[in-house]
């Protein structure tokens, strides 16, 4: 028996409630949570946005203590610190065969099975992106749990499953920044701000951070911004201004709304890169012209999970981490338990804030 954040039903109020895990059958862990991150990906699986079967239990972002393994798991033992993976890559299919994990057909199979029951009448529960981390414990499948390396400290890496290896991979595989040159960041929340470190990091020379919300500002300076605006109808323009009157080198969106997408390709600057991480509503429509398209010669291209392959990268982001070049507590600005997810949401709808950890008793 363990306690858990249950999203009822598509728009319904998440309910704290008690939930009962199996032992963990054959290619299966069971991990001890030791938290959380409240990912914006999150209040999309609860608003209807992104699909989800329900009764689900939320949360893809996380990290915590393995307690026990099934049949046939020689990859991790009791007691190994790791960190969830929630697109998992089997290795086997068209896009893992093409050295793009990201792109697996097999990574969100986890999610339509049934892996726990609600105590009070036994109904079957779905894990959220196939790790439902808002829980005391989960049960995944062994190739979902990566050991986090020596150094880093468990709470804090529960960041590294989703936001920091999606904005690092933003930086370092899908837009490739190179040193020297010019990068905009639409966005300062979780992904936004690891993304404005991974540029950093990259020896970007200028770092425009844009975001709605002005108290973002000192989030943003302090992961690598050297310049903050203010988003507005003249944002593009600025951008020009602060970057030689060209344009940013590389501009990477991370809010998932059209008009934020639209902005960041209009201040990248003839032949730079876009590069769109957000995960936007089918509502969300972009518009550009066929002229622009030639005439400003940039390439525009989406990216999932970072462009990541997990196993690769989060040994490499690790390393950042305990040289002190990559800041996880600076995300963080708030902790909370179970009962304050709903609080973090509405902070998220707000804009206001970094990364929200949901913290759970040792």
């Amino acid at each position: 028996m363990v306690r858990a954040a249950v999203l009822p039903a598509v728009g319904a109020a998440l309910e704290i409630t008690e939930i009962d895990l199996p032992a963990p059958g054959p290619g299966q862990v069971r991990v001890r949570l030791a938290a959380a991150g409240v990912c914006h990906s999150d209040l999309s699986l609860s608003d209807g946005t992104l699909r989800q079967p329900v009764p689900a239990v939320l949360g893809h972002e996380g990290a915590g203590t393995v307690t026990a393994v099934g049949e046939g798991v020689h990859e991790v033992t009791p007691g190994d610190r790791v960190v969830l993976n929630w697109a998992p890559a089997c290795a086997d299919c068209h896009f893992c065969g093409l050295a793009e994990p990201w792109l697996c057909t097999d990574a969100a199979a986890g999610a339509g099975t049934p892996y726990a029951t609600l105590r009070r009448d036994g109904s079957p529960l779905y894990p959220a992106l196939g790790t439902a981390v808002f829980a005391e414990e989960t049960v995944v499948r062994a190739n979902a749990v990566l050991p986090l390396p020596d150094g880093v400290p468990l709470a804090e890496a529960a960041l590294l499953g989703c936001a920091v290896l999606t904005g690092f991979g933003a930086v370092h595989h899908s837009a490739r920044v190179r040193p020297g040159e010019s990068v905009a960041v639409f966005g300062a929340g979780g992904v936004g701000l690891a993304t404005l470190q991974a540029a950093r990091i990259a020896g970007a020379r200028t770092i425009v951070a844009v975001d709605v919300s002005p108290e973002k500002e000192k989030l943003a300076r302090a992961a690598g911004a050297t310049e903050f605006l203010l988003a507005s109808k003249d944002t593009a323009r600025t951008v020009r201004e602060l970057t030689g009157g060209h344009g940013a080198d590389v501009a990477i969106e991370c809010a998932g709304r059209a008009a934020a997408i639209r902005t960041a390709w209009s201040s990248t600057r003839r032949g730079g890169r876009t590069t769109v991480v957000g995960i936007g509503g089918r509502d969300q429509q972009v518009a550009f012209s066929a002229l622009e398209l030639f005439h400003f010669g940039r390439s525009l291209s989406g990216c999932v999970y970072g462009n990541s392959d997990p196993a690769k990268d989060l040994p490499a982001v690790a390393a950042h981490v305990r040289a002190g070049r990559f800041d996880l507590s600076g995300m963080v600005t708030a902790r909370t338990g179970l009962d304050g997810i709903a609080e973090a949401f509405s902070a998220m709808l707000a804009g206001r804030g970094g990364r929200t950890l949901v913290i759970f008793p040792g």
